[in-house]
């Protein structure tokens, strides 16, 4: 169950745009979670920018590695075992201190695209508000929108635990520095 705290953002509710992605067109839905963390962007982005450690941090997720190091972030690879599912996370955006996006692969192929985009944004008091935003393309059908919008329920669980584990890492980091 998630933890509040004086800390924390109550988490969004679930919310599925118009124009959810303009890169997708209608065919997506997508999903939007905040979590406010005692730490500067800076000290969120030290962790999140870690990207084969999200094990470490985040509660639903049983081991992680790096696959592949590219010259840059973008196209980095780490693998990530939930459960008995294994899945591989390509890095498709790294904006140093404010964003990290990445493509999930391994899901079912009925499942045409998963991504998972976190956005950090300075807040007063030395805190950050990090946003985590899981975007799902089935297909365009009334069925498949609906299906997208019944995973995107899913997801909220999921995205929930991977906020309160990272602003639980940051914010342990951060009181271990200042005593």
């Amino acid at each position: 169950m998630p933890t509040t705290d004086s800390n924390a953002l109550p988490h969004q509710d679930l919310r599925i745009p118009r124009n959810a992605c303009a890169a997708y067109g209608e065919a997506v839905a997508d999903i939007d979670r905040s979590r406010t963390v005692a730490a500067e962007p800076k000290e969120v982005w030290e962790v999140l920018a870690d990207f084969g450690s999200i094990s470490s941090w985040a509660d639903n997720i049983d081991h992680s590695c790096i696959l592949n190091h590219g010259s840059e972030p973008i196209g980095t690879t780490r693998r990530v075992q939930i459960g008995r599912n294994a899945l591989v996370e390509r890095i498709i955006e790294f904006d140093p201190t404010w964003a990290l996006a990445y493509d999930v692969e391994g899901l079912p192929k009925r499942l045409q695209r998963f991504t998972n985009r976190w956005t950090l944004r300075a807040a007063q008091g030395g805190k950050t508000v990090v946003t985590l935003t899981s975007t799902v393309e089935i297909g365009s059908g009334p069925v498949q929108k609906l299906a997208e919008r019944a995973l995107c329920r899913v997801q909220v669980r999921q995205s929930d635990v991977m906020l309160d584990g990272l602003a639980n890492r940051v914010e342990k980091m951060r009181a271990r520095s200042t005593d």
